[in-house]
């Protein structure tokens, strides 16, 4: 695999030892704010469905919040064309430095758009155009940040201090989820479904702000100025980046044999295992976001190390075992959660039964009713089953009646609790295997003037349109396979678009990635 080297000074020699450690904070934190901004939403999907979508089919109305979540993942490879581009023209400092306004901006606005009820359809296309916004803004701040961390990192540590950056995307969503359980804690349950689901789009601006302040202090990467100083940087860094054939191979290398099934892998791990164990699962929201950030905890640090791992051994064995390892381990881990949460299996304690029922008037009605009904289960494993019905109950007895709504919540025993984070943690670790190493791998393909363009179009493919597509794909999929006779379908049937595009990866990978020691990152 050609991999590309700069004459002249290497990042080792233009940065001071304990300098390089201000510039990860300084990128890391950014970073970090653009994926809380980004992933809010994702995590706010069941609500964002009920608050911003027609009601009467919550199915259709989650699938359309998938969508547009995914809109937000498919439109990061034109961010990063358009400041890719601008990165390697005018330096990358200040371009991320755009890219973190405009995501920040875009977030803060998703928190004060009116709902559905207030402004009909309207509220989804606003929705939907702030939320591409956001994608354009994370396509242009991930190949800047990792190209500034790896512009100043020593030859042979790339891999170790570009980690530090990886780990920004799982933390994000670590604090996204952090987030949203603290305020839902201090406004209650009710209280933040209603209004204050709000807080976490608006708190975005404030951290926004500390990250601009902090970013206005940082100096240039040390080789694009050089190149810059010499007058070498490109011309046309999209003609140069996919126009000539040695270094379009190149993109298409990094994309089909590293990012797509990376990006697959990262969502599956961390995002689809949350809306596996919310919609598929029905365990409780906080039991099941809680499982995510003890997962997350438990495997984050070993981003650095796998990072640190790949100066030594070489990125591509630590990728593809990764890789190899999600293919093989994630039906059974994913068939292990859905036996734990299954009550079906469970044995229910009869004497524990407790009904509970309400009628009030409907919303827009002086005569119907609506009738709420909570059942209470408990199972002799220790877990239980929340179920909730709600009936609207027609004063016209001649009108047609709709179907009754019912949601049901799933809260596993203590001891099934924490083998559900380890087995997520499992696939957090996998996570980690390649995506730790991957920031190294991607600017060690291209030459410094075009570094910024060249890198962001592939990560940005592979984890925007190939990952960010997981959670929705792979619920499509499983809506598909139910029928009247199995109305509750394949759980496990999603899984077979990760499976199936981290095996295709993995092959190209094996046969075409080719690793000759650790250049430096010069031109």
């Amino acid at each position: 695999m050609k991999t590309f080297t700069d004459a002249g000074k290497s990042a080792s020699d233009a940065v001071e030892p304990g300098k390089i450690w201000s510039v990860i904070s300084a990128s890391s934190v950014g970073t970090l704010i653009e994926w809380y901004d980004f992933y809010i939403f994702g995590s706010l999907a069941t609500i964002i469905s009920e608050k911003f979508f027609p009601s009467g089919n919550p199915t259709a109305a989650f699938l359309s919040t998938l969508a547009t979540f995914a809109a937000g993942f498919i439109v990061r490879p034109f961010g990063a064309l358009f400041f890719g581009r601008l990165g390697d023209l005018i330096g990358r400092k200040y371009t991320f430095l755009v890219t973190l306004v405009l995501m920040g901006g875009s977030t803060f606005l998703i928190g004060c758009i009116p709902d559905y009820e207030t402004i009909g359809g309207f509220a989804p296309v606003l929705m939907l155009l702030l939320r591409l916004l956001q994608g354009l803004a994370l396509g242009g701040e991930y190949g800047g940040a990792a190209t500034y961390v790896a512009e100043h990192s020593p030859d042979h540590r790339r891999g170790y201090f570009t980690s530090w950056i990886q780990t920004t995307a799982t933390l994000g969503l670590f604090i996204s989820i952090g987030v949203i359980l603290a305020v839902r804690n201090i406004f209650g349950v009710a209280a933040f479904n209603e209004t204050y689901w709000r807080i976490p789009f608006l708190l975005s601006i404030i951290l926004v702000g500390v990250s601009i302040v902090i970013r206005m202090k940082m100096s240039e990467s040390p080789l694009f100025s050089k190149l810059k100083k010499e007058g070498k940087t490109s011309a046309n860094p999209l003609a140069e980046s996919f126009g000539k054939k040695e270094n379009l191979k190149m993109v298409l290398l990094a994309l089909f044999g590293a990012t797509c099934g990376q990006g697959v892998i990262w969502y599956t791990g961390q995002f689809y295992a949350q809306t596996f164990l919310l919609k598929t699962c029905n365990v409780e929201y906080e039991m099941a976001n809680t499982i995510i950030l003890w997962a997350i905890a438990i495997g984050t640090p070993f981003f650095v190390i796998f990072g640190g791992l790949s100066d030594k051994v070489g990125r591509k064995k630590i990728m593809m075992t990764g890789m190899l390892l999600a293919v093989l381990l994630y039906r059974p881990i994913f068939q292990k959660m859905y036996d734990l949460t299954n009550v079906k299996t469970k044995t229910e304690v009869a004497e524990k039964l407790v009904i509970e029922e309400k009628r009030e008037l409907a919303k827009n009605s002086s005569e119907d009713r609506l009738l709420t009904t909570t059942t209470h289960h408990v199972f002799t494993d220790g877990s239980s089953l929340k179920e909730v019905k709600k009936e609207l109950v027609l004063a016209d007895k001649t009108a047609e009646a709709k179907k009754p709504e019912i949601k049901k919540e799933v809260s596993v025993s203590s001891g099934d609790y924490w083998i559900i984070v380890c087995l997520v943690a499992v696939m957090v670790l996998f996570v980690t295997m390649v995506y730790g190493p991957i920031a190294a791998f991607l600017v060690e393909l291209f030459p410094t003037r075009i570094r910024y363009t060249s890198m962001s179009l592939p990560y940005h493919i592979g984890n925007g349109v190939f990952g960010g597509l997981v959670p929705f794909i792979g619920i499509l999929i499983v809506e598909m396979t139910k029928t009247e006779a199995n109305p509750s379908g394949d759980p496990l049937a999603g899984l077979w678009y990760p499976i199936g595009v981290a095996s295709l990866c993995l092959v190209i990978g094996v046969l075409y990635i080719r690793e000759k020691g650790q250049p430096d990152v010069a031109e």
